[in-house]
């Protein structure tokens, strides 16, 4: 049995993966002081505790204090220059956010296709990998509640919006959350646009997938907690 954590800006994603298939998965926000230790009680002691972490030190600590008794099974995952396939472009390498990396390892293992891999979560994250399993660059922007609140927080008269996306909206609130939306779209198309042709994917992953979804005019996949996959991919191998 293998743990698999995606601490993110956010939350901490985790799964329970029995070398065939996942068992259970569940998230528990960083601000739960105990929000993983119920994983001691629901599970054995694993074989191995895969963590991908960009939340800070701090976290990782807490995370670490939470399952203490599985430490001795522990592995810290780290961006590389290459694995499983990937090679990564990044001017420093291991300075790309292991999620991200754990995300194209995914994408590629599962499909061995060029493909834009968008991770919609607090922040969103546009991915590309080439026909020969190379991750060539991907940029980053705010997520779609960042720029909700943005809004609400720098400017006199907008409101934090709770409308609904229209391509014609007729009202502020759904003014705002279609506008938001729309950028998330567009900047996610760009990127497939770059592909130049190439017979590739669009994986759409993240809280706020399916929010970005309908507004997307192009043919795309949701796939749920590619970290976690490329995690357990990555534990195969260690």
């Amino acid at each position: 049995m293998i743990v698999c954590l995606d601490s993110g800006n956010t939350q901490i994603k985790w799964g329970v993966h029995d070398g065939m298939r996942w068992l259970a998965q569940g998230a528990a926000m960083h601000d739960q002081p105990d929000g993983l230790m119920h994983l001691l009680g629901d599970w054995p002691q694993p074989e191995r505790v895969m963590l991908a972490n960009v939340a800070g030190a701090e976290a990782h600590a807490r995370i670490r204090r939470q399952l203490a008794p599985w430490h001795s099974v522990w592995c810290d995952v780290q961006s590389a220059p290459s694995a499983l396939g990937v090679t990564n472009l990044y001017q420093s390498p291991e300075r790309l956010g292991v999620d991200r990396w754990c995300a194209l390892i995914a994408a590629w293992t599962r499909y061995r296709l060029p493909a834009v891999v968008v991770m919609a979560g607090t922040a969103t994250t546009i991915d590309t990998l080439d026909a020969d399993g190379r991750f060539v660059g991907g940029c980053i922007l705010p997520g779609v509640g960042l720029m909700l609140r943005a809004l609400a927080k720098g400017t006199a008269g907008l409101p934090f919006a709770d409308g609904e996306y229209s391509p014609y909206p007729r009202c502020t609130d759904d003014a705002i959350v279609s506008g938001v939306l729309e950028a998330q779209a567009g900047a996610i198309e760009r990127a497939v646009s770059r592909l130049a042709g190439a017979s590739g994917i669009c994986l759409l992953s993240g809280g706020y997938g399916n929010r970005i979804s309908p507004c997307l005019a192009i043919p795309h996949q949701l796939a749920d907690n590619l970290p976690l996959e490329g995690l357990i991919q990555i534990a195969r191998q260690v």
